[in-house]
């Protein structure tokens, strides 16, 4: 049987023709092309490091920045190369992968800052932290792809990496989807601005359902309708659930049955703490922890189930180790060029030594050779698994949990405890978390590659390039974000760093709430057990109402439009929705940045015009509601 599936998938490799021949050598890996590339990791990467910084969730960049590379290389620069295009994609989506990895994990330490159990860490740190990390994922994914992106072209589909190559290919597009993702731009930072800058505009419209004694809520920010919009129904109504049983089923219940009793974490009566500080206050105290536990457990019970298939990838995986230097040695062809395979496991030693010895990364010995473990681990398990189901759905945080849960308990054991064994567990964490989102985001550019006909060795520099950028970028970005606001505050909740906080000091400290905890595992098993996906519905558990209620908002506009879509492309991941969604996202990220820049520097407070002039609840609802409609606009009405 072997012997058949390894001739199927030869013949497979005979058979497939990419979109440009190997014979032919278009421009790829231009100054243009990295310039171009350069400025979208920028521009994504910050946006969605904003975006996870609230919402705890960020979104794919790859067909946002085809879709832009198209329309400034193709219509206003002239250029007709689609692997230059591709090259840019290639960049610009890099940005938003190290984004996500690095800020689950590493706002940790800004909020141990804040309660003095370590130092703030500085920019070197982070962006030391980033770069490593990102280049490890990149590195890693190098002697995977002959087996996960060649041999199994067919098996694997690499949904959002198929999808971005039909952007690619649908080149007379590019002009029109490009306005749909610049309006969106254009029409979020409008709103942010009014909103967190004028604030004439309310940001959240709350209503108290006094029959249960708790709230119903509910932000405007057009960035969670286009999270909403581009998750889709499904997802956003699990997400949404999961609101609705913390809001509308646990905290009546806390506040019913609690009434004047003093309950753990809490310092006073439930009743009072309802009184004076509402249903956020009963959600802060004991529904998150809820949450997390469900969160954790979700993630934990992700990877369980993923098992096989986790064993059959890192055996491929060795396999493909094992071969690439051979296959590359046979091979000539220039879409099977690789990075020389001497110099890519030389640069992860020694990466995996720098980790070992840099002072500004509190990792030990024993702490870089888990991250060479389960970095290469994780970095297998997470290019198939965005092979499968795409990068919206790898469990990036469920790795991130295992790695911390493992971590931890490894260096209390060995008598790394206190605040040493915690940061060098968020350090590891946070390696590992980058790993496994760049190692998805480098198979599935690879995987756009593969069909276009790009050389694989151009756009793993293209990957160093944009991890390289990204993570300077990163280290500003949360810097300056944490100067302005600070992360665990109303504007920046940090929720997955939060998490990842409670799980360490949880293991190492032993003082986290643990029957609320062992609630929200439950919970999450019961979900299970019906059939429901659990991370969804556990993140809706954990995150407040008002981030929720926004994004089914979006979901709800996008089940009505696959119900009204006439053809498949109106619903597609290229259709205007999809791209005005993303403009959407990009555009209230980069103002949030410039108010953040705004609040450092002391002009924020001369802009308030709050005292001046107030539209109350309907202001915000007439910005909603404006909000809804711009997107039901470009998605029915542009094709």
């Amino acid at each position: 049987m072997d012997i058949e599936k390894e001739h199927d998938s030869n013949k497979k490799e005979l058979e497939f023709q990419s979109y440009v021949p190997a014979e032919q050598t278009p421009p790829e890996l231009t100054v243009t092309s990295v310039m171009i590339g350069v400025l979208l990791a920028v521009v994504f990467g910050a946006a969605n490091a904003y975006l996870g910084l609230r919402v705890g969730m960020t979104v794919s960049a790859s067909i946002p920045a085809a879709v832009v590379s198209m329309g400034v290389l193709r219509i206003v620069l002239r250029r007709k190369s689609i692997l230059e295009s591709n090259m840019v994609q290639t960049i610009g989506s890099a940005g938003e992968s190290l984004a996500a990895g690095a800020i689950f994990t590493m706002p940790v330490f800004f909020l141990w800052a804040k309660e003095g159990v370590s130092s703030r860490p500085g920019m070197l740190s982070i962006s030391l932290t980033a770069l490593l990390g990102g280049l490890l994922g990149v590195l890693f994914m190098v002697p995977l792809r002959n087996a996960l992106i060649v041999k199994e072209h067919g098996a694997l589909p690499y949904p959002e990496g198929t999808a971005c190559a039909e952007v690619l290919l649908a080149g007379e597009k590019g002009g029109t989807s490009a306005r749909a993702v610049f309006a969106g731009m254009g029409i979020a930072a409008l709103i942010k601005f009014v909103v967190d800058g004028l604030k004439v505009v309310p940001s959240t419209i709350t209503m108290r359902v006094q029959t249960l004694r708790t709230e119903f809520s509910t932000e405007i920010y057009p960035a969670l309708v286009g999270v909403g919009y581009i998750c889709g129904a499904k997802i956003s109504s699990y997400l949404f659930a999961g609101g609705i049983l913390g809001w509308f089923v646990l905290i009546p219940a806390i506040i019913a049955f609690g009434g004047e009793t003093i309950l753990y974490p809490g310092t006073e009566p439930i009743t009072q703490m309802f009184i004076k500080g509402g249903a956020n206050a009963i959600w802060s105290n004991y529904i998150r922890y809820i949450g997390a536990g469900a969160v954790a457990a979700g993630g934990i019970i992700s990877l369980v189930k993923s098992l096989p298939l986790i064993v059959m990838t890192f055996r491929e995986a060795i396999k493909g180790l094992y071969g690439s230097s051979a296959d590359n040695n046979a091979k000539t062809k220039r879409t099977a060029l690789d990075l020389n395979m001497k110099i890519v496991l030389g640069a992860i030693v020694l990466i995996i030594l720098a980790i070992a010895i840099f002072p500004d990364i509190p990792v030990s010995f024993l702490g870089a050779i888990l991250i060479a473990v389960f970095g290469f681990f994780f970095s297998a398990v997470s290019s198939r698994m965005v092979g499968l189901v795409g990068g919206s759905n790898n469990p990036v945080s469920g790795m991130a949990i295992a790695t911390l849960l493992f971590a931890t308990m490894v260096l209390k054991s060995t008598g790394d405890s206190g605040a040493h064994g915690m940061t060098g567990a968020i350090a590891i964490g946070s390696v590992i978390c980058i790993i496994a989102a760049m190692s998805g985001d480098t198979s599935q550019d690879l995987k756009t590659g593969y069909i276009l006909g790009a050389t694989p060795r151009r756009q793993q520099l293209g990957e160093l390039i944009g991890a390289a950028v990204s993570a300077v970028t990163i280290g500003g970005v949360m810097l300056l974000l944490d100067s302005a606001w600070g992360f665990g505050s109303a504007e920046l909740s940090a929720p997955q760093a939060t998490l990842m906080k409670m799980i360490v000091e949880g293991v190492m400290d032993g003082n986290l709430p643990w029957t609320l905890v062992w609630i929200g595992v439950f919970i999450a098993v019961v979900i299970e057990i019906f059939g429901i996906p659990v991370l969804p519905v556990a993140i809706g558990l954990y995150l407040p109402l008002k981030l929720s209620v926004p994004i089914m908002a979006g979901g709800l506009v996008r089940y009505a439009v696959s119900r009204r879509a006439v053809n498949t492309d109106m619903d597609s991941e290229a259709g205007s929705g999809i791209l005005f969604c993303s403009g959407l996202i990009a555009g209230e990220g980069l103002v949030g940045i410039l108010l953040a820049v705004l609040a450092v520097v002391g002009v924020a407070d001369r802009i308030d015009l709050s005292a001046v002039m107030d539209t109350g609840i309907v202001g915000g609802l007439v910005v909603f509601a404006a909000t809804v409609f711009a997107v039901v606009r470009y998605a029915v009405l542009r094709k």
